[in-house]
Order: structure tokens, then sequence, then C-alpha cells
């Protein structure tokens, strides 16, 4: 649903709803900030528990903290509104069984790689328990890519309803700060309110993106005052507060689209544009190579600097991620990345041979 009022999405040519959207630079721009920064976090956190010190990317990741999430999953909801009203068959195929499918073959390889470490300190048995519960309980990196299908589903299944009360609602969730232990219960209500933004105020953040593009001194100066109150209230310990933590998620992800902007206004860094084209790609993949570079330089010990480390881990994982995607594509695995037509649930005669990871 596009607000009333506003003309951002038509003057940006958006898709009519029977086909997928173009490519919006500033949108992958901002997808590639976003999967940065989630590889750094997974990293950096690792790379300190294991070595049990902190290093300077330590402040990076904390500082991201309050809006890393929240962008990913609103720039998720930006484009639902070009297919949400298609038939539930062929929406559950695109938003459901794609995501599934990519789900429960990448659980099954990292399990692969961690099942023996697992064997030995619980037995075979156990392990295989553990593999049936991660289709209950997500595994590890891949708990956004379970979630995404169901926020997908709920949005659609709630159209009807008042977009403001829905709106609400989710807000209210994510205030209460609710921690029950089981990830989907949990991550939906801290993060369905940023999806959901995405997905009913998609032509006020498009409209956003033109201001900034329009007027980049003022985007910079936004930007300045932005990251100085982010940077505050996260070194204050108030940036999970109730109320603070949804605002500092909702300014957060305003902030990134306006980045993402900027730079593409200028084409500058345009490997963050590529990573956001490919987000997806390293976000199923960089789990091995980052582990494997982690465990490799700790062991070797040639680099006593943990925040070092920790920056050539994270550069492992999205380097190595998509060495992994094009090795896979020149080996003909591209099953690992594209969805066969065996999982399609709608007519082949309707879709590509395979569907991408995006």
């Amino acid at each position: 649903m596009i607000p009333n009022g506003t003309s951002a999405m038509p003057a940006l040519s958006a898709p009519s709803a029977q086909s997928a959207p173009e490519r919006i630079d500033w949108v992958d721009y901002a997808k590639g900030l976003c999967i940065v920064m989630v590889v750094m976090m997974h990293s950096v956190l690792g790379v300190e528990a294991a070595a049990g010190q902190t290093g300077f990317m330590h402040v990076l990741v904390a500082f991201a903290k309050p809006f890393r999430m929240p962008d990913f999953f609103l720039l998720s909801g930006l484009f639902l509104a070009v297919v949400i009203d298609r038939d539930w068959r062929t929406y559950l195929d695109r938003k459901v069984v794609h995501f599934a499918y990519f789900y429960a073959l990448w659980v099954t390889i990292q399990f692969g790689f961690k099942a023996p470490s697992f064997a030995a300190e619980t037995g075979w048995a156990h392990v295989g328990l553990m593999y049936l519960q991660s289709f209950i309980e997500p595994f590890g990196t891949l708990w956004f890519i379970y979630l995404l299908p169901v926020f997908f589903v709920v949005t659609k299944a709630m159209r009807q309803m008042p977009p403001l009360l829905i709106w609400a609602l989710a807000a209210l969730l994510e205030a209460a700060h609710i921690s029950t232990g089981w990830t989907v219960i949990d991550e939906f209500c801290s993060r369905f309110v940023y999806f959901y933004s995405g997905y009913w105020l998609a032509g006020y953040v498009f409209a956003w993106s033109d201001r900034s593009r329009a007027q980049p001194a003022w985007a910079i100066a936004g930007l300045a005052l932005w990251a100085l109150i982010n940077g505050s209230l996260v070194e204050l310990g108030y940036s999970e507060w109730p109320l603070v933590s949804l605002a500092l998620g909702l300014a957060g992800a305003l902030a990134i689209v306006t980045m993402g902007t900027l730079l593409a206004r200028i084409q500058w860094l345009n490997f963050l544009r590529f990573c956001g084209e490919h987000s997806i790609v390293i976000y199923l993949a960089f789990f091995l190579p980052m582990a494997a570079t982690r465990t490799l330089l700790l062991k070797a010990g040639f680099i006593h600097d943990i925040g070092t480390v920790s920056l050539i881990v994270t550069v492992a994982g999205i380097a190595g991620a998509i060495a992994i995607w094009r090795i896979a594509l020149m080996a003909g695995a591209n099953f690992l990345f594209e969805r066969p037509a065996a999982f399609w649930i709608v007519p082949k005669k309707t879709q590509p041979a395979l569907q991408a990871a995006e």
C-alpha cells in the first residue's frame, strides 16, 4: 500500500504488480551497507568470543546494533506492495517456498560442517535431534531467511485490516521487548514493525530518498546529527530502552536509506552496490569463509590485534561468500543459489528454469 498524496514510487518508474521491480541504485547500496554490517557483527563477535577480548571494531558493531536489522527488514518490505495482491498460490511460491528452499538447503550445509563438533560433545543422536529442531527454532545465522516468509504471510493475511492499527500493534510489540527464548516469536515481535513500515510507508521512504538526493548538504548534516545521537544513546546505555529502541531503529533505517542515496548519487563504493545486489547470496554463504578464516588466524597467532583480526575475518566472509557463489555457478551447482524448477508450486511456464536467491 502506497500512502495517498505521494508520487515517489511513480516518479521512480515503479513496476506493475505483474512484474518484478527494476533494480534501484540506492536500494542496492543500502542493502549492501546492511549485509556488510551483518557480516561484520557475526565476524567481530565470533572473533572476540573465541579470543576472550575485544578490539576496535567492537565500537562499530555496538554503534550499528540499534538499526542493523531494522534497516534490513524495512528494505525487505519496500516492494511488497508490487506483489501482495497476487493470488495466494503464486504469492506463497515467491515469498514462502522460495525462502524455505534456501533455508532447508543451507541449514543442512551448515549442519554438515558443524555436526562433527556437535557429535563430539553430545553424540550423533542429539545432532539429529538438533537438525530437526532447526526447522522449528531457526539455526545460527539463518534466522533472517526463516522469518521473512512469516512476515510476508502475516502481512498479506492482514491486508484488509487498517494499516495504522497494524503498525501501532507492531510498534507496541517492539516496545515490549518480549523475550520467550523462541527466536521466531521474539524476533517477530522485535522486527515486524520495521518490515511493515517498509511496506506501508514505502512511498514516504522513496520520497525521503528523493529529498536526500536533491539536497545532499542537508542530508549529510542530518546524518552527522543522527550519528551523534545514536552513538551517544548507545554509549550511555539508553539505546535499548522501550520506545527509544524503536525510534533509533526507524531513524537508523532512514539513515541507511540516506547513505545509500548519497552513494548512488556520486557512484562511490560500487562494491557496496554489488553486495546489495547479491545480499542474500552473501547472507547464505558467508558463515564458512568467516569461520575458517577466524580459526586460521587465531590459531596461527601472527596477528595480535583483535580488531585487525576481526576486520580481516569480515572481509574474508564477504569475499569468500562471493567466491563460493562464483565457483558454484562455474561448476554447475546453481541449485545452491538458484531454486530449481522441481521446487516450484507455480506452473513452469510462468517461471524461469531457475529462480535466484534474490
